[in-house]
């Protein structure tokens, strides 16, 4: 893999991204040690965290997961030399009390400590790309479809106060690069419009969902993106799984999923995107194509990722080495013009169902 650069940055990076979110939850320090060297290994050279993780979220993991990987660094010396860390501010933490209180808002002096927090757990001297885990705005994500200006609350830290926070981190040294996540078209563009206006910092990226059974970010965010020369981190490329095969038998989603699978262990994913009858329906519809065509459903919805001109970086999420390596096997392949004619057919018959 030859590394790509991160929007206007001066990152260059691997175009798949290792993350993390469940070290520390469905994966143990000493196996999410073996995943971390494996995947410098093999050439990957950023990871992606977050002071929020392990997730699902709860009080008992928060902030374990930047612990464990800065465990990983202090025991591989020069790990860190090789190793890129992309790690993430939470946003407003309604219902999570042990974070900030479960406040409403994301403060400039919030983004400061957070970030000062990440640097000691992650036990290093500078963060590679640092993000908003998401908006202060109330946009839709996470499964919500649609803006509600009603909504708003103009007493909550603007964009701007946000971005000076950011930019002071950079001009401290503290920070090389910054990004977003889960943001719209329009959170892009006020980032970067005030950036170029007051002279600070610029996002360089941010970090979306992009899979087959949600392709939201082809609807704006796209031409964004390369208009601004912002690059896009593709999340959840497998779709919460559902896009493995490992869910196309009956009921398996629901209440006689396997107890050790992820939708088991996520009981909030039941009621969101990924837990939709119809994500399910979408999914086996690709699955079955796959399979048509001689490849495994993994292989080609992460191949659909892999060579999308719109992704700089795909971020997989794995549980063991064995995993992790058949995702990046999966690096390398091609999808047939016919079998990619196929997939749109079906995106224009079931739309974007885990949005």
């Amino acid at each position: 893999m030859q590394s790509v650069p991160l929007g206007r940055s001066e990152l260059r990076v691997s175009p798949i991204c290792l993350g993390t979110m469940t070290f520390g939850e469905q994966v143990d320090e000493a196996s999410s040690h073996a995943i971390l060297s494996r995947a410098l290994e093999r050439g990957v050279n950023i990871l992606d965290t977050a002071e929020m993780y392990a997730v699902p979220p709860r009080a008992e993991t928060f902030q374990l997961t930047e612990k464990i990987v800065g465990n990983w660094f202090q025991k591989n010396p020069g790990a860190r030399a090789r190793m890129q860390v992309a790690t993430k501010v939470a946003g407003p933490s309604r219902g999570m009390s042990w974070i900030r209180g479960g406040s409403p808002d994301l403060s400039a002096a919030d983004i400061t400590a957070a970030c000062e927090g990440s640097l000691r757990r992650l036990q290093c001297e500078v963060i590679d790309l640092y993000q908003i885990h998401w908006p202060t705005r109330h946009v839709p994500m996470f499964g919500q479809s649609r803006y509600d200006p009603t909504l708003d609350n103009p007493a909550l830290t603007s964009i701007h106060t946000q971005l000076q926070a950011m930019d002071a981190l950079v001009r401290a040294g503290k920070v090389r690069a910054i990004g977003l996540s889960n943001e719209t078209p329009y959170g892009v563009h006020e980032f970067v419009r005030l950036a170029e206006q007051h002279g600070l910092a610029r996002v360089a990226t941010v970090q979306n969902t992009y899979c087959l059974i949600e392709r939201c970010a082809e609807n704006g965010l796209d031409e964004t993106l390369h208009r601004l020369g912002v690059s896009l981190l593709a999340y959840s490329p497998l779709g919460f799984g559902l896009l493995t095969g490992k869910y196309d038998a009956s009921g398996t989603t629901g209440p006689n999923a396997p107890a050790d699978a992820r939708i088991a262990r996520f009981p909030s994913v039941q009621r969101q995107r990924w837990g939709r009858a119809e994500s399910l329906v979408a999914a086996r519809r690709y699955n079955a194509l796959a399979r048509e065509y001689g490849l495994t459903p993994t292989q080609m919805a992460l191949a659909f990722c892999y060579t999308k001109w719109l992704v700089t970086s795909t971020i997989i999420g794995v549980t063991s080495v064995a995993q992790l390596d058949e995702n990046l096997d999966a690096w390398g392949t091609t999808l047939a013009p016919e079998l990619l004619e196929k997939i749109d057919a079906v995106r224009r018959e079931l739309r974007d169902p885990a949005a």
